[in-house]
């Protein structure tokens, strides 16, 4: 995949900071051949836009699917009221647009720029041909997005629990197994999390996070060094 790496490099430019990040390495392309994903390579769309500007409105028919491979994007809902609601902030290396994988879906939310930003990914009819001309793609993404399932499932269940420490650190410990590089000293969160961004996963305010991290440091179940995160190993018979 280096080869992705170096066309979006390019096409970036030098005012722009890329993830290494390829889209071959998204969940959504796990376990395919290096032939597979060379294919994913010579086929993917990379497009540029300003801050401000909008990558796909609530209600538009859902059309493309990306990673961002710069910048970062803020994912807003509007109401019948014409409120905006803030939902979630995406930053390079983040996948966008798994709707486009629905029949018929429209976009849920808006996606808006808040720095300049570049994606790498598909169009519906780019990745409906891919799928044709390599089947075993196909195969994998269904599979791929059955696990996805199962690990929203299990990210919907964490919302059950009352303690605000015990949610953020079920939240922590999911992105830690999905992003995160796992070593003897447990998972590692390389990349920065804002408070605020781990209240939009949580459902909780800024201070209150603030105040379920120092918790959790204290308590010796997360480590901070800068601005990674380390989630120790757990006990084998550990249960929140």
């Amino acid at each position: 995949m280096s080869h992705l790496g170096c066309i979006c490099n390019e096409h970036a430019g030098p005012g722009l900071s890329t993830s290494p990040t390829c889209i071959g390495h998204l969940w959504v392309f796990g376990n395919l051949k290096a032939e597979e994903m060379l294919a994913l390579a010579q086929v993917a769309l990379r497009k540029s836009y300003k801050k401000g500007q909008v990558v796909f409105s609530q209600g538009d028919p859902a059309n493309q699917m990306f990673l961002l491979k710069a910048g970062r994007v803020k994912l807003v809902k509007f109401t019948a009221e014409g409120n905006e609601i803030t939902l979630d902030i995406r930053k390079a290396g983040d996948f966008l647009g798994e709707s486009m994988l629905i029949e018929d879906a429209d976009y849920p939310l808006t996606a808006l720029c808040l720095e300049d930003t570049m994606t790498c990914g598909f169009d519906k009819a780019t990745f409906e041909k891919l799928i044709l001309e390599n089947s075993n793609i196909g195969l994998q993404v269904i599979k791929n997005l059955s696990n996805r399932i199962a690990w929203l499932t299990e990210r919907v269940g964490s919302f059950s629990l009352t303690n605000l420490e015990d949610r953020l650190f079920q939240v922590l410990t999911q992105v830690a197994q999905e992003h995160g590089a796992k070593s003897s000293r447990g998972f590692s969160i390389q990349f920065p999390l804002t408070h605020e961004e781990l209240g939009f996963l949580v459902g909780a305010h800024r201070v209150s996070i603030t105040k379920a991290l120092k918790t959790l440091k204290e308590a010796g179940r997360i480590l901070q060094e800068g601005r990674t995160l380390i989630l120790p190993p757990l006990p084998a018979d550990y249960s929140l």
